[in-house]
């Protein structure tokens, strides 16, 4: 198949569908203040211990808040070990939560190694796992994608994500000739992983140009993974601009850095559970969080268990108890510094094989 039939084959629905989609959500982006309510939260279902939603067009049930990969070997004197991370994958996986994060590069593959042992005895079979590549060549794509399958210990990924999307030639590098695209839509059609989506943390524009290039090329993201916290709003948003095109295009969207590492959460804005909701409030389908010891992870299953959407009001409030210092962007270092990129650490990292 050539690659042109290969991009449309993966499109959602007809190329005039997507390209118009685009072009109205750009129409509402931006607006001068911050406005909670305007995007309410996917519906919800309660099963008692834990609560699901669907994951955009794709009709898969994942769970509202998911494990974050790159903690399980968190390399710190006080990190888990191995076995901590088995317990820790497990007793989510036990207590509803389906929805496992990962990436290739996490602390040198250490976290997917631990994520696949975790995953065998059967745990595999009641997950939603996702890991995420660097490559931006088909070489390295596809070389990453079969190292992450490797350790994962599986022949297939539910969703596959183009990783640290934060340069502003990333999306031209996925979507040239003989880029990571073209490799990934063959391997997706060899039943290699089921969905694919991108993620970022660095500037909502390039997150626009990602979608622009696929509206482009006719093509259609399952999932879209960004910031989304309390102090977003405020700086370079993501949520101002990308929630309307995800909205409109039915990509889902993955929330990640409720806590901005620890800045946010060291800000004292608001306790962990409310930070959480807060996220959960959002239009987004799962709140990522990593859980490096069992007390984080209990905190991210209560926090789901007394999830209840958030108001207008209530987040509004949120929202001006946040702004003097979220509009520095002060305590969200993903966008101002290299702090979290480990892609720009290791720019190796985007042509290894």
């Amino acid at each position: 198949m050539e690659r042109r039939d290969l991009l449309k084959a993966t499109a959602l629905g007809a190329a005039s569908a997507s390209v118009p989609a685009l072009a109205a959500a750009q129409t509402v982006i931006s607006p001068a203040e911050p406005s909670p309510g305007n995007w309410p939260p996917p519906a919800t279902i309660d099963e008692g211990g834990m609560k699901y939603r669907i994951l955009g067009a794709t009709g898969q049930r994942v769970s509202i808040v998911g494990m974050g990969g790159f903690h399980l070997a968190k390399p710190e004197p006080n990190g888990p070990t191995t076995e901590d991370a088995i317990r820790i994958v497990r007793t989510g996986i036990d207590n509803g939560i389906n929805f496992c994060d990962c990436a290739w590069d996490y602390n040198g593959g250490e976290s997917e190694i631990r994520l696949g042992k975790a995953l065998r005895d059967g745990y595999r079979q009641k997950a939603f796992l996702m890991t995420k590549i660097d490559g931006r060549t088909a070489a390295s794509a596809t070389a990453q994608l079969e190292t992450s399958l490797r350790r994962l210990q599986t022949d297939h990924l539910d969703l596959l994500q183009f990783h640290e999307i934060i340069r502003w030639d990333d999306p031209d590098r996925i979507f040239a000739d003989g880029g990571a695209l073209e490799a990934m839509l063959k391997a997706q059609q060899q039943g290699k992983f089921k969905y694919i989506g991108f993620t970022g943390h660095k500037s909502p524009k390039i997150h626009l140009k990602m979608f622009q290039m696929a509206a482009q090329h006719h093509f259609h993201f399952d999932t879209v993974q960004m910031p989304v916290n309390v102090m977003d709003s405020h700086f370079d948003s993501f949520q101002q601009m990308i929630f309307p095109i995800a909205q409109a295009q039915r990509t889902a969207v993955l929330a990640m850095k409720t806590f901005g590492d620890t800045f946010i959460y060291d800000a004292h804005v608001a306790p962990p559970a409310e930070l959480l909701h807060y996220g959960m409030s959002q239009p987004v389908a799962v709140v990522i969080t990593g859980c490096d010891k069992m007390p984080i992870l209990q905190q991210a299953l209560e926090a789901a268990r007394t999830y209840q959407p958030m108001s207008a009001a209530d987040q509004q409030a949120l929202l001006a108890k946040t702004a003097e210092i979220g509009k520095s962007g002060s305590t969200e270092k993903y966008k101002v510094s290299h702090h979290f990129d480990s892609t720009m650490q290791h720019p190796g990292y985007l042509t290894q094989t």
